[in-house]
């Protein structure tokens, strides 16, 4: 080859980027090309990757040009050869730039996802759609290769770099050989056994079907669940016997959020509102109850202080957080939490009257704003920041006299009492008004800014009634979910004359 190589490598901190545009790097030089690398760094919190570059071109051939080549310093749409992307998010960007061309573009992909802010910030589903991914960049490609080099990686022990290099070698696009790309991991000298594992099992996989994930036999249905506890028993035995099958997986997953969230008789108490809800629907009407079972039992979980403290004191979650940080043997993770409960947080966690008395009072509220302008750093690794946050934790033991719990606790009845006025006349706007739950979730201004706009919606169908058609609510409450602000709900209500 006497043009030069450009290769693209896209991937997110932690994943070897930079030690992977290396090791391409000391591959070239160590068989008679010169090379360069230069990186973009991307923006943290995954809202962008850092781009590494390298080109590669034949020292032979720049002896016989009698002068080095001056190589590129960043890559330009419709001018590269190779693309590397350690996630699947980041080969749909690289298609979007342009990188990725019909042409001459080998693009190498792990197929695993790793949401972006952007997708997970949307008061809705924000992810974007993998298929959609994966068919844009199959149409983009020359070649396209691809798995999941994340699991891959996992099961190797080593990093998704490793699994990105030897896919590379699979694919026959550069020209080195096994041998050679093999040599230059030894040559790198750290975690050569697990990287050499993960490049041999990524290399074998790209020069089988270029890598096409295999199809995933459908997954037999999980088994009834069988609890030992004589009340939990009690529960999962009036699900399978009061309700329809086609609804029973949502009711089973509700009663154990709930029990898990409080306790088995906060678990009945949803039951018993489910029950409600099922001498209302016809024998046709599983859509509504399934409905219903999903988001009764998302907002009877509502995420108040208590269950922020617990879920963040978890021990599968400081598990999953070790997993994530790879911890080795002998060294210490540290956690730390930034938490800033308001006022309004504070006195929703007190009893009803008490919290309604700090909201409306004087100075004991100018005092309690002014000790929480700020938010704090909580090392949950450590023994306070754990106790503080356990004994947060502990308090739920008390939420069901809380003032947030009264009030939720109202509008949930409302909410069900406004499906059963409308489910009898119009059962498709009944589904759009359950699915309206969506809207409320979180907690401090996401949760104030949902409920907001879950109120306006529903004074819209209190307004209109039945004459709403069941389309239009839905495309109100997509808007609501758009823009957290009720901007374009705000358009839409004005278009329709609704405000």
């Amino acid at each position: 080859m006497t043009q030069v190589i450009k290769i693209a490598i896209l991937a997110m901190g932690g994943e070897g980027g930079g030690v992977l545009a290396d090791w391409i790097v000391d591959l070239g030089e160590a068989n008679g090309y010169v090379a360069q690398t230069t990186s973009v760094p991307g923006v943290a919190q995954r809202t962008g990757a850092t781009i590494y570059y390298v080109e590669l071109y034949p020292l032979a051939q720049a002896q016989a040009d009698g002068a080095m080549p001056v190589l590129a310093l960043m890559p330009l749409p419709g001018d590269v050869d190779v693309v590397l992307a350690s996630e699947l998010m980041e080969a749909g960007r690289a298609v979007q730039r342009g990188l990725v061309t019909r042409d001459r573009t080998t693009l190498i992909a792990s197929t695993h996802r790793v949401y972006s802010i952007a997708e997970k910030s949307v008061l809705g589903d924000g992810r974007v759609d993998s298929d959609q991914l994966l068919a844009h960049a199959r149409g983009a490609a020359k070649r396209f290769i691809r798995f999941d080099m994340a699991r891959a990686a996992e099961e190797c022990g080593s990093v998704v770099s490793a699994v990105l290099f030897g896919a590379l070698a699979g694919a026959g696009v550069l020209p080195f050989s096994r041998a050679q790309f093999e040599a230059t991991v030894e040559r790198g000298g750290v975690g050569v056994k697990p990287s050499l594992r993960a490049f041999g099992a990524a290399f074998s996989r790209a020069q089988v079907d270029d890598g096409v994930e295999a199809a995933v036999p459908p997954q037999p249905p999980p088994p009834a669940p069988q609890p030992r506890h004589p009340v939990v028993r009690s529960l999962v035995d009036r699900v399978q016997k009061e309700f329809p099958a086609a609804a029973q997986p949502l009711l089973l997953e509700g009663v154990r959020r709930l029990i898990d969230y409080q306790d088995p008789v906060y678990a009945r108490l949803y039951l018993d509102r489910m029950a409600r809800i099922r001498e209302l629907v016809p024998d046709d009407g599983d859509r509504l109850l399934s409905e219903t079972a999903r988001h009764l039992a998302l907002w009877m979980s509502y995420e108040d202080t208590a269950r922020v403290a617990a879920l963040k004191t978890r021990g599968a979650r400081f598990e999953r957080v070790r997993g994530e940080a790879r911890v080795q043997e002998g060294q210490v993770l540290a956690i730390n939490e930034y938490l800033h409960p308001r006022l309004q947080e504070i006195c929703e966690m007190l009893p009803g009257a008490t919290g309604r008395w700090l909201i409306n009072s004087g100075w004991p509220r100018r005092l309690v704003e002014r000790l929480t302008r700020r938010g704090r750093i909580i090392q949950t690794s450590s023994l306070r920041g754990y106790l503080l946050l356990s004994t947060v934790a502990w308090m739920r033991r008390w939420r069901r006299s809380s003032l947030r719990f009264a009030d939720e606790n109202r509008r949930i009845e409302d909410w069900l009492a406004r499906i059963a006025d409308v489910a009898g006349r119009n059962p498709d706007l009944a589904v759009e008004v359950a699915q309206c739950q969506r809207l409320v979730k979180g907690y401090s201004d996401t949760h104030e800014r949902g409920l907001r706009n879950y109120e306006t919606l529903m004074a819209v169908v209190q307004r209109a009634g039945t004459a709403l058609a069941p389309a239009t609510l839905r495309e109100l409450r997509e808007a609501a979910l758009a823009d957290e602000h009720g901007n374009r709900l705000r358009v839409l209500m004005a278009q329709y004359a609704l405000d």
